[in-house]
């Protein structure tokens, strides 16, 4: 028989242990529980407290006036259903309802039954539905309509001026949008995008404490400003209308305009057809984003003839040849390298004046001009590619939208220029450039010679509101070169019948010069590239005043095709230089600058002179 194996002192020993270990448990029970009781009671409402972003109202944009809206943030609403505990009864007039206040059509309305069949909590019927059919809604749920119905607040980005052709809102690609994170995209919204949302503030919240005392501000962020831009809304819309018909008329692919103070770079209008409805952003994002795009700051092209006019404000500069010094026109000229220059019509002239070579456009003239800037062909590269240099060709203008590009300015020092290369740039080919770049150069020209910065937004806002920063410019040309060049474009549009009956406006002195370019494409000759046979870039880059420039006007017609071609001539139903007038009307009404009683004669009864 087996002994036993117990011990009474083994057993009194585990007991001990166990008191041990059960008195040192309870004690730090206690410790946490009492004497911790505060801390941990932190520490717990530090778990439950969050932080919560919020952000500010965006800031409208207005016209120049500051009481035209052209982009605001208004509260629309969604409406959402949650029919899991509704009777048969209360869905039927739930939906009879909303098919009522939402003005619903059968296929939405079959939308709405079916959502409302279900068995969900949360199902989203209707977006951007107005504030005050919301309040109507509210009113009936007062009184026990509407069961199972809620609202919820949408901050909503709207354009609210219709634009000047089918299905656009006013100066859409100079505004850009607010996408659906609040973001700017493009044009003033995605380049003031700080400004107008502002900094959000920061707030934290402690759900045990419903009180005030609960919600406490850690940032109070920055409030979002107002913006107040340099266009004139009804000048925009008379642009966008008159841009719109010369699209239709002459087939082309892009039509733009802009209109520009010349003394403070103010952009009072600035309008491109294709554009798009703001309000329709993300439509059009699925269909063509590049609409996007403002073709006046992101089109760089090559401009033809109108760069003949920085030709001669280089040798006017360099006394290299004035106006008045006659060049023999051969209507072709052999360059030593075996290519040749010639004219439009291919017809010699003879010997004729400068003036009249810029006037009549003619390439071998303005060829031989742009050979006598330099002793060699290289230092006349240099003097020619300075001049663009000063005239901030191939360089970003500065205007305060967003997605500008630069253009393309090949530096001579860095890549020679041949014969061809020189005579190519004498009159606008072998450079790209962009249609603000241009009207920018223009009004240097013609403003006694300082080069501004282009703005779309006042510099002179008022408190509260944002601002430009003005910014004067260097001054490139001397007065008396101004005086000159803007006496020539006069001369230009006068001195050319064609011009002078089809830019002619009673009362106001009108100067300009034309520009028709021929267009590369690098898709034809089986991918070797080559020029484009029926369609052409046409643009008039000019001034309208009563005495003296009061604004410049650029037009462009982007791969217009032309109606009536013969040799030299490229008609078309509406030439660049007639848009010029028709939007140099339409700007000196609307900007209100009075006619001259004394202007200029109407065409054909004065000889003109070079200047003016």
């Amino acid at each position: 028989m087996l002994g036993r194996t117990d011990s009474r002192a083994r057993l009194f020993l585990i007991l001990l242990v166990v008191i041990v270990v059960s008195t040192g448990m309870t004690a730090r029970l206690a410790y946490w529980q009492i004497g911790q009781q505060q801390n941990l009671s932190q520490i717990a409402a530090q778990g439950s407290i969050h932080e919560e972003t919020i952000p500010q109202d965006r800031g409208t944009i207005y016209d120049r006036t500051g009481t035209i809206v052209l982009a605001q943030t208004i509260d629309l609403y969604r409406v959402i259903g949650d029919p899991h505990d509704l009777t048969d009864a209360q869905k039927a007039s739930t939906i009879v309802d909303l098919i009522d206040y939402l003005c619903l059509s059968d296929q939405d309305a079959n939308k709405i039954k079916a959502a409302m069949a279900t068995k969900s909590y949360y199902i989203l019927l209707a977006t951007d539905v107005d504030a005050d059919v919301v309040q109507q809604m509210k009113a009936n749920q007062a009184v026990g309509g509407l069961p199972g119905i809620s609202f919820e607040e949408q901050p909503v980005r709207v354009y609210p001026q219709a634009g000047g052709a089918p299905n656009t809102s006013l100066a859409s690609q100079v505004l850009g949008f607010v996408n659906a994170a609040g973001q700017g995209q493009y044009g003033i919204e995605q380049e003031y995008d700080s400004v107008l949302a502002g900094r959000p503030k920061v707030v934290q919240i402690d759900p045990s404490d419903p009180g005030p005392d609960g919600t406490k501000i850690i940032d109070p962020g920055t409030p979002a400003q107002d913006i107040r831009t340099t266009i004139d809304a009804s000048l925009q819309l008379q642009v966008e209308k008159e841009v719109f018909a010369a699209w239709v008329a002459d087939k082309a692919k892009t039509v733009s305009s802009v209109v520009m103070d010349p003394k403070t770079g103010e952009v009072l209008a600035e309008a491109s057809y294709p554009a798009y409805d703001a309000n329709s952003y993300s439509q059009v994002a699925d269909q063509d984003p590049d609409l996007f795009n403002d073709p006046v700051v992101t089109r760089a092209y090559e401009p033809g003839s109108v760069f003949k006019m920085l030709t001669t404000s280089a040798a006017l500069q360099t006394k290299t040849t004035l106006l008045t010094t006659e060049i023999d026109d051969y209507g072709v000229l052999k360059l030593p390298g075996g290519q040749e220059v010639a004219d439009a019509d291919r017809k010699a002239k003879g010997w004729r004046t400068f003036a009249y070579m810029v006037a009549y456009s003619r390439n071998v003239g303005l060829t031989q001009v742009a050979f006598r800037l330099g002793k060699t062909t290289a230092a006349a590269s240099k003097v020619l590619y300075q001049t663009w240099q000063g005239y901030g060709i191939g360089q970003k203008t500065g205007i305060d939208v967003a997605g500008e590009v630069s253009g393309i300015a090949h530096d001579p020092a860095t890549d020679p220029w041949a014969e061809i290369d020189l005579a190519n740039a004498s009159f606008g080919q072998g450079v790209a450039a962009t249609p603000i770049q241009i009207t920018r150069a223009y009004a240097a020209m013609v403003n006694g010679g300082t080069l501004v910065t282009p703005r779309v937004v006042l510099a002179d806002a008022k408190i509260g509101e944002a601002a430009a920063v003005a910014q004067t410019g260097p001054q490139v040309i001397s007065a008396s070169l101004s005086k000159s060049l803007t006496g020539l474009m006069e001369y230009v549009v006068t001195a050319v019948p064609s011009y002078a009956q089809r830019t002619y406006i009673k009362g106001y002195y009108v100067g300009g010069k034309t520009g028709t370019a021929q267009i590369w494409d690098p898709n034809l000759n089986g991918g070797k590239g080559g020029w484009k046979v029926d369609d052409y870039n046409y643009s008039f880059y000019g001034w309208v005043g009563t005495s003296q420039p009061d604004l410049v006007i650029g037009t462009v017609i982007f791969e217009g095709t032309p109606t009536l071609i013969k040799q030299g001539v490229l008609d078309m139903p509406v030439q660049s230089y007639e848009l010029f007038r028709r939007i140099a009307t339409d700007a000196v009404t609307t900007e209100q600058i009075p006619p001259n009683p004394d202007g200029p004669a109407p065409p054909g009864t004065k000889k003109a002179t070079p200047e003016g």
